[in-house]
């Protein structure tokens, strides 16, 4: 018997991501009984074979489509469009104007401020000590990919610096797509929540995030801003709100690696595993491209309590947590000391804001883009492209080990150092080797939406122990279970670099049948973390899949239900209602040998 347990996490209503297996030619396999559904298809991404769907008028039970899907032998895997949200815990006062900002920093003469001073963070990351020594010309200039909620690209900084990407290959607002990339008039990125080629941003998150990835290469505050060593490329999939669907997210991803960004920037996440979003940052992977991801801000540890795209244990991803100016772990910072790298300064960032404006912002958020504008500073000094992979391996060894509290809290135990990192890359040559990767994911991955974080710590209580009314109530009960693990080693030795965290789990399933007993055993593997949690489970109404096998292992019969709670009983149980007959006979058939247990 085997049982796969999945959340109803917060999704798009009436949307489903869909990965189709290949056959060998390579073409997609959509069979008759996937393309047969109620879904019109709304965007595909052939490289990967995986599609995007929505469910026609009066089909919107997201959870009956995907086991549908599910259940279709030619379908990898599907999904619920999941949303993700920014990470930041807020804007702080309201915005100002740049001398408003100078005056609160005590910076005394504005013409004093073409000198080359740093002033969005107070912490030791010695990021003047690496302008001292940058190149006066190289012949790259980086791209960071802001996936966010968009650019003010008519922000003084950005527009005085010549600091936005553009889109040479395209011609602007001719209504051709110059470059057929399927975009038209994308000049300076796209909008993939409204579907345009305007990224302008309409909540302040992306713009501030942006200002401090440009801020680690150049005073944004100077009086006369120099050209811009490294670009922004904007890409808006999170909405006015802060959130985005991953359909979204995916798309951007693979829009920033065909249009040349080498750096990602993701202040973004939320709890749900998403296989699609791990095929797209595989992707990346692929491609040399640097995924920086925000570690969360709800002071959680996620060993324990995974966070995506954070916690994916893909080669070319950073996970970040946030420091004070004092190293001291942000009282909001995720952390984990197996699943977070490195810490750097989120505490009171002072970044640039739409209209020409400017605020201090906190959360890992702020934490994120230091570390992308770092990667993309290390390129343009190393004068290539140094791939996510690499990236970290330079950061990993470049940095302040055991500041503050970070010791225990972080894979690395350290906090960046802007300095160390680029001066490395100046002074040695940087690998292109990375490890091959394969995205691996478990039932529990798959099924839950959670990475492992599907599987409920107790339901216990008693429960009706007969099939009549054709719905069967069954108790899970997780007996005690050894977790064991193997640390994730992506930055140790080369032959190690494939290593992930697994969970074994391994639980004991009752369903009482009259006066019989049938007892099973769930065993499974979760790959990125585990999160038991039956509040969360029970709250959001879990939902069931169970495949049972008869005793001569010659027939299964699959059922789903819905995690239940019995008024009269007073305990929860997992109900799987609307049996067929033909089912209800089968189960019955193999338990009339069976004796009674003890």
């Amino acid at each position: 018997m085997t049982i796969n347990i999945a959340w109803s996490q917060e999704y798009v209503p009436g949307e489903v991501i869909v990965k189709f297996k290949k056959e060998q030619n390579g073409s997609a396999n959509f069979s008759s009984k996937a393309v047969g559904l109620s879904v019109n298809l709304k965007k595909s991404w052939s490289v990967l074979n995986m599609h995007h769907f929505q469910a026609k008028a009066g089909q919107q039970n997201v959870e009956q489509l995907v086991q549908q899907l599910k259940a279709d032998p030619n379908v990898e895997y599907a999904e619920p469009n999941y949303i993700f949200k920014k990470q930041s815990v807020g804007i702080e006062g309201n915005p100002i104007s740049k001398s408003e900002a100078l005056s609160t920093l005590n910076a005394g003469n504005l013409s004093a401020m073409s000198a080359p001073a740093y002033y969005q963070s107070d912490a030791a990351i010695q990021v003047e000590d690496a302008w001292a020594i940058l190149a006066p010309t190289s012949t790259v200039t980086p791209v960071v990919a802001v996936i966010d909620t968009g650019l003010d690209y008519n922000h003084e900084v950005f527009t005085d610096a010549n600091a936005v990407w553009q889109n040479t290959d395209e011609v602007a607002s001719n209504g051709i797509d110059d470059d057929s990339n399927g975009y038209i008039d994308d000049v300076r990125g796209w909008n993939f929540v409204a579907n345009n080629n305007n990224p302008m941003d309409d909540e302040d998150h992306g713009t501030h995030v942006s200002g401090i990835v440009l801020g680690i290469s150049q005073n944004i505050f100077a009086t006369t801003l120099s050209a811009a060593k490294i670009k922004i490329m904007p890409l808006k999939f999170l909405d006015s709100t802060g959130s985005g669907a991953t359909s979204d997210a995916v798309e951007a991803i693979y829009y920033a690696i065909a249009n040349g960004a080498t750096v990602i920037n993701a202040s973004w996440g939320g709890g749900s595993y998403s296989a699609a979003l791990q095929d797209a940052i595989v992707e990346a992977y692929n491609s040399g491209v640097t995924f920086v991801a925000a570690a969360g801000n709800a002071s959680n540890n996620n060993d324990n309590s995974p966070t995506y795209p954070a916690n994916y244990t893909v080669g070319n991803l950073i996970s970040i947590a946030a420091t004070s100016d004092v190293d001291n772990m942000a009282s909001f910072s995720n952390y984990g000391k197996s699943s977070v790298d490195i810490a750097s300064p989120g505490v009171g960032i002072l970044s640039t804001l739409p209209n020409n404006s400017y605020a201090y912002a906190s959360g890992t958020s702020m934490a994120a883009p230091m570390v992308a504008g770092i990667v993309a500073l290390m390129e343009r000094e190393a004068g290539q492209t140094i791939n996510g992979y690499q990236a970290g391996q330079i950061l990993f060894a470049n940095n302040d080990a055991n500041v503050g509290n970070v010791s225990g809290k972080v894979v690395t135990n350290a906090r960046v150092n802007v300095y160390k990192s680029v001066y490395y890359a100046q002074n040695n040559t940087i690998s292109t080797a990375q490890p091959e990767y394969t995205a691996s994911r478990s039932t529990a991955s798959e099924s839950a939406g959670g990475g492992g974080c599907g599987l409920v710590k107790q339901i216990s209580g008693e429960v009706p122990a007969d099939l009549t009314g054709r719905a069967l109530l069954m108790l899970i009960v997780l007996s005690p279970f050894a977790v064991a693990f193997f640390l994730k080693m992506r930055r140790k030795e080369e032959e190690d670099r494939r290593s992930y965290e697994r969970y074994n789990i391994k639980s004991e399933v009752r369903i009482s049948l009259g006066d019989k007993e049938l007892v099973g055993s769930v065993s499974s593997i979760s790959l990125g973390g585990v999160k038991i949690d039956t509040e969360a489970l029970l709250e959001k109404g879990g939902i069931v899949e169970m495949n049972i096998m008869s005793p001569d292992g010659k027939e299964r019969v699959q059922v789903l239900g819905k995690v239940v709670w019995s008024q009269e009983r007073k305990s929860y149980g997992v109900q799987f209602c609307d049996i067929a007959e033909t089912q209800s006979s089968s189960i019955s058939s193999w338990t009339k040998k069976l004796v009674r247990s003890s």
